[in-house]
């Protein structure tokens, strides 16, 4: 296990068990659409333990664990959690998550990753399951593990998986990251992919290349951070391009940002020419508006920088036509990002929303993907409508896929109140009862299962989905002791 620079904090016994099947769980490479490996360390892990398993067409696996002694009729429980991981580096990391194992840094109570996205989303969730079932001290119902494939690119697994293929009754989702918060209803979402063809000519020879960068934002998970303000670094990007548009011709090259649709973008950078008398001037503008668009986001991104410098010119001197650039910029700028509503009916809960998620450009065309949330289907095809109406305006290709159900809440269930009087019993405080504004499997596992009762809870983890993930070392141990009391008292 890595070690600390920092004073380390003394794990219980239960948290060690987990910590410990969790980094063999990150030893494993598990980007999204590359959970075999993954997939194969459970089902051997199943098999060491004489647990029957299955593995679906979709890759999801499921794992059966016989009931305790004296407990066989009582109603069933499912464990449920996700495969995957989101892939998230620093600029400076040489991480290859193809192959890599995630490597541990401990940090007094806590547990990150160097230079990476750690994986506690959702690899805890395994560890959890597997240290729970161990535990010949817990008595417990029968129970199933579930585990999904592609959770964190559009909930795939959950999606493809078979109708009444799980019998328990009661499910516990282990994708949460407050322990002091019960989830019990999440938003729905989709993905809009757009493609604009580009045009290209040689730049006349006065022109000179240079590199717009804009890095260091916080970025973070597009839903559960998408009400933070934070700095997308696509939008400052092309924000940056028009002011530079607005005093000079500026032709793109190429751009890029983002990495995953469910992130916002820390990092994006673009390639462009402009006239040699001009040069001076853009630089001088660059700084100009870095100091402004630093000072708006001084709270939420303190380590934004936006730089620019000259470069090599590209080979053959081409480069976007001049109106090509700037409808490049128009497009993004339009395209919507960030909170649309907040909910009428619970306070505070962002409705609908969109993450400006990805640009590049490949073939001679420029690829955005936009990722759209709401807990109202309608609301959430309303948004994903008027960015396809942005799409349509400069003549881009569009595919928006299927998306994915809101877990609408119900307050009044018999797991939640049994939850709530155990927490309290287990822990000596009364839990929060939330709906979040991300996405979990639940609706739609709910979808297929009807009756079952469901709830969604789990560590303390930190800046997801982003190099910055922690997770809260006491905090695996505090819902370890309430998950141990509530499988052998949920009947």
């Amino acid at each position: 296990m890595a070690k600390s620079t920092k004073a380390a904090y003394k794990m219980d016994t239960n948290t060690r068990k987990v910590i410990e099947y969790f980094e063999k769980i990150s030893a494993i490479p598990r980007k999204s659409g590359n959970e075999g490996k993954i997939r194969d360390f459970m089902a051997d892990w199943a098999k060491n333990n004489k647990f029957e398993y299955l593995i679906d067409e979709a890759g999801n696996i499921i794992i059966k664990v016989p009931a305790s002694p004296k407990m066989k009729k009582h109603p069933g429980i499912v464990l449920q959690g996700h495969l995957d991981m989101v892939c998230e580096k620093t600029p400076d990391s040489n991480h290859d998550f193809s192959k890599d194992p995630i490597k541990f840094v401990f940090e007094n109570e806590w547990l990150k990753a160097d230079k990476t996205t750690l994986g506690a989303d959702n690899g805890i969730a395994m560890a959890m399951a597997m240290a729970l079932t161990e535990d010949k001290t817990i008595k417990h119902p029968e129970l199933e593990l579930l585990f999904t494939i592609e959770e964190e690119t559009g909930l795939t697994g959950a999606t493809q998986l078979g109708e009444n293929v799980l019998k328990g009754k009661y499910l516990i989702n282990l994708d949460s990251e407050n322990d002091e918060v019960f989830t019990i209803g999440c938003a729905g979402g989709k993905d809009t992919d757009m493609s604009l063809d580009l045009e290209y000519e040689e730049v006349p020879n006065d022109y000179v290349p240079f590199l717009i960068k804009v890095g260091g934002c916080a970025g973070g998970h597009s839903g559960e951070n998408i009400k933070c303000e934070r700095a997308n670094a696509i939008r400052v990007l092309a924000r940056m391009l028009q002011c530079v548009r607005e005093i000079s011709d500026m032709r793109l090259v190429c751009i890029t940002g983002g990495t995953a649709h469910n992130a916002i973008p820390r990092d994006a950078e673009a390639a462009i020419y402009v006239p040699a008398a001009s040069a001076d001037e853009v630089k001088s503008l660059v700084s100009c508006c870095e100091t402004v668009i630093k000072n708006e986001f001084r709270v939420t991104d303190p380590n934004m920088k936006i730089t620019v410098t000259e470069i090599n010119e590209t080979p053959d001197r081409r480069a976007m036509l001049s109106y090509v650039s700037l409808e490049v910029v128009d497009f993004l700028r339009a395209i919507p990002h960030g909170v649309a509503a907040y909910s009428t009916i619970i306070e505070g809960l962002v409705e609908t929303s969109s993450n400006l998620a990805i640009v590049c450009v490949k073939d001679g065309k420029l690829h955005v993907k936009v990722s759209s949330r709401s807990s109202e289907i309608s609301r959430r095809d309303a948004i994903v409508s008027r960015i396809e109406s942005v799409g349509r305006l400069v003549g881009a290709n569009i595919k928006s896929g299927n998306g994915y159900v809101p877990w609408q809440p119900d307050f009044d269930s018999e797991l939640i109140k049994k939850c709530k009087d155990i927490y309290k019993k287990v822990l000596k405080k009364e839990p929060r009862i939330e709906v979040i504004h991300a996405g979990l499997e639940c609706g739609l596992i709910g979808k297929k299962h009807k009756g079952m009762q469901m709830i969604s809870v789990g560590p303390n983890i930190h800046n997801c989905h982003s190099p910055e993930e922690k997770v809260e070392l006491p905090s695996i141990g505090r819902i370890y002791e309430f998950l141990s009391t509530l499988l052998g008292e949920l009947n």
